[in-house]
């Protein structure tokens, strides 16, 4: 079912270093071993139209610009090392973190999952869909990038997979394009209840002809709470209509720039 989304986000987190990066929380009842982030476009150095903190080296924003904001981005929030990035390709598929970051060095994946300490997975995103999972002792932590190809892939469900059958395990959806914005046609519609009929329902037919506007949010919460009982918070922002705060790649093209979803889990 479609809902509102909020104005502007109330789950802001400052960081120290540079007072002008915030970022979004989950607020929800997983242990306090595990941080999770969103990043805004707010506080870094990129110039217009990327500005100010862009995330991805691959938009043709100035890559010395880039790896200062990954910097800035590190420093601020005191990382316990660099971001495992992954180079996205809308799949539905999930990688492990280990300790040697050049075990996923470089991987194509659309998700990573670790249940080692101190190991920052990370996704970037510019109105699909980040997603964090983990369960509520904070042994395990998956993140995804869940754009709708990955989503009616099963990317929530093979990331669910690697958590034991008993876990309790809860999931925070980030910033994504809104149910009021995502237009799609015919072969999203079909990809989605081709996969489950439930899904035809977060589909609303527009004026246009084979037109639809899709719920990314209400799509992912389907995928996960059909594949096991999960706890699912989040997914309250429209990264296009939000200009101010985020990134879209709708809205702004090959101009667009990228935000970061990073967990990890602490020793203590």
């Amino acid at each position: 079912m479609m809902q509102a989304m909020i104005d502007e986000p109330t789950d802001v987190y400052c960081a120290n270093a540079f007072a002008s990066i915030t970022s979004l929380v989950p607020d929800w009842a997983v242990t306090s071993r595990v941080t999770v982030l969103t990043t805004t476009r707010l506080g870094g150095v990129s110039e217009a139209p990327y500005d100010s903190l862009n995330l991805g080296l691959h938009v043709n924003d100035n890559p010395e610009h880039v790896l200062q904001n990954r910097q800035r981005l590190q420093e601020s929030f005191a990382l316990p090392e660099a971001p495992r990035w992954l180079n996205q390709t809308h799949s539905a598929d999930i990688i492990r973190l280990e300790s040697s970051p050049e075990s996923s060095s470089a991987a194509h994946a659309d998700g990573s999952w670790t249940d080692q300490s101190n190991i920052v997975a990370a996704v970037l995103t510019a109105d699909c869909l980040p997603v964090v999972i983990s369960d509520v002792h904070g042994t395990q932590v998956a993140v995804v990038h869940a754009g709708w190809r990955g989503l009616a892939g099963g990317i929530l469900e093979n990331a669910l997979s690697v958590f034991p059958s008993g876990a309790e395990v809860h999931a925070w959806l980030g910033p994504a394009i809104g149910p009021s914005a995502f237009e799609v046609g015919e072969d999203v519609l079909e990809s989605f209840t081709a996969r489950h009929a439930k899904h035809d329902s977060e589909f609303v037919k527009t004026a246009a002809p084979g037109k639809y506007l899709a719920n990314l949010y209400g799509l992912a919460r389907s995928e996960l709470q059909l594949a096991r009982d999960v706890t699912v918070s989040g997914g309250d922002y429209c990264t296009y209509d939000q200009a101010n705060w985020f990134h879209s790649h709708r809205r702004d093209g090959v101009k667009s720039g990228r935000m970061a979803t990073i967990a990890w889990i602490s020793d203590v």
